[in-house]
């Protein structure tokens, strides 16, 4: 929901609500976040950004803002820097999220600039100053953005360290009224053993956000998983190399894995 429980506006210059897109979907859920990892911009690289798979990415968030849904993205920035594997080899914690926030930085401008190429207008908003490069992350200004048909890319995490780009990603969820968080991942749900590894584990099709956490199925880190089940804000986790995935879920399609508190969303 968005401030005071109104309405959420349809974005400026986008189609008519109910009006079906490319993908021929309508869209379910008005405002979303999306999150990305950094391992996502990879694409077929082992290491920095994939320009062509930025585009991949971007001409599906385009089909979906086609639709009229306001977009915010969270990214990671796993890709180029992991603050936690950093000083698992030494060095200080708080130093190595830092140098992951900058990493998160420089994934948001690769993303911006695929979203813009494919003629969708875009703001990267950081919660760290860098006022060069990007705009500080003030909520108001952001529900604005969205409101004005902008996709916003929320960069930086939380800017604390310690806490992961999935926290970063609950917490903008609540702050904008996001009314899902779209996690893309590498497989198709979530599932109670890595599938890569284990070719009989069992894949879900709903979760509750308790059964996340009592499973420890890691999909999400525990705080925000709770961040979601204390504001009642439904996950849903899919395969992001699946083309339109991103159109099917902001239409309601049943892919992937949702992780709500066990009622209808």
């Amino acid at each position: 929901m968005s401030e005071a429980g109104a309405a959420i506006p349809v974005a400026a210059g986008s189609v008519a609500a109910g009006t079906a897109g490319e993908a021929g979907a309508r869209p379910h859920y008005r405002r979303i976040l999306l999150k990305l990892s950094g391992e996502a911009l990879l694409g077929s690289r082992q290491y920095g950004v994939d320009p062509n798979f930025c585009a991949f990415i971007a001409a599906q968030v385009a089909e979906v803002h086609a639709l009229g849904v306001q977009i915010g993205i969270v990214v990671g920035g796993g890709n180029i820097f992991r603050g936690l594997a950093a000083a698992a080899k030494g060095m200080d914690r708080a130093t190595g999220d830092y140098i992951g926030m900058l990493a998160t930085v420089m994934n948001a401008l690769a993303l911006q600039d695929a979203l813009e190429k494919a003629g969708v207008q875009t703001r990267v908003m950081s919660a760290i100053g860098m006022a060069e490069v990007a705009e500080p992350y003030i909520r108001r200004r952001a529900v604005r953005h969205l409101e004005k048909g902008r996709v916003i890319i929320l960069a930086a995490g939380t800017g604390n360290p310690y806490f992961t780009t999935d926290t970063a990603a609950a917490l903008r969820a609540v702050e904008i009224g996001a009314e899902v968080i779209l996690k893309a991942t590498k497989v198709d749900g979530v599932y109670d053993s890595d599938p890569i590894k284990n070719p009989a584990a069992k894949r879900y099709d709903r979760l509750t956000y308790s059964q996340v956490l009592a499973e420890r199925l890691g999909v999400l880190d525990a705080t925000a998983v709770s961040l979601c089940m204390e504001n009642n804000t439904p996950i849903v986790v899919f395969d992001l190399n699946t083309p339109q995935n991103i159109c099917r879920v902001a239409a309601g399609e049943p892919v992937g894995t949702l992780i709500n508190g066990g009622s209808p969303v």
